[in-house]
This record gives structure tokens, C-alpha cells and sequence, in this order.
């Protein structure tokens, strides 16, 4: 996994109501965020093939090139936190 994910923040009150917001945490803050059993969505980017051999538990595959077709089924609340992250597959 590489050294930072990124997960969606709360829209402020300055008029950026609807709008998402990346920050991007380290594989320690990830880590204490599985361990403590929060609540997140893990989704890793890499093609089915590169899933399929490796991924973090409880990671759902997205790859970038089906995120408009398959992101509505897979993530369909948008108010949930997401966090993203793409390893390398060697």
C-alpha cells in the first residue's frame, strides 16, 4: 500500500454544500482506524486481476477505469466515509 489514502471530509458551511473534499491519511492512521473497527468503506483501485491475488481485508475492488458504472452499486451511500487506496500489484 502506498504511503497515503484518501477518504471524503464534510462539506463546510461556506457554501460547499454537495461538494466532496480529499485528505489523506497515513498507512498508520488507516491502520488504527481497522483496528479500533470504525466505520468506512476500504476500496482498492487496481485491476480485477491485481485484486484478486492481493487487497487489504474487507476492501472492495473499484478499478478507475468502471468507477462511473460500477461506483453507484458499490458506494451507494454518499454520505458514508470512503477511503481509497492502490498498492502495487508486484
Amino acid at each position: 500500500m502506498r504511503e497515503a489514502s484518501v477518504q471524503p471530509m464534510q462539506a463546510g458551511n461556506s457554501g460547499d454544500e454537495g461538494r466532496v473534499f480529499m485528505e489523506t491519511i497515513s498507512r498508520e492512521e488507516l491502520k488504527g482506524k481497522i483496528d479500533r473497527g470504525e466505520a468506512f468503506t476500504l476500496v482498492e483501485t487496481l485491476q480485477p486481476v491485481a485484486y484478486q491475488h492481493e487487497h487489504l481485508p474487507s476492501a472492495i475492488n473499484l478499478p478507475p477505469d468502471r468507477v462511473r458504472e460500477m461506483a453507484p452499486g458499490l458506494l451507494p451511500d454518499k454520505g458514508a466515509e470512503i477511503i481509497v487506496y492502490c498498492s502495487s500489484p508486484t
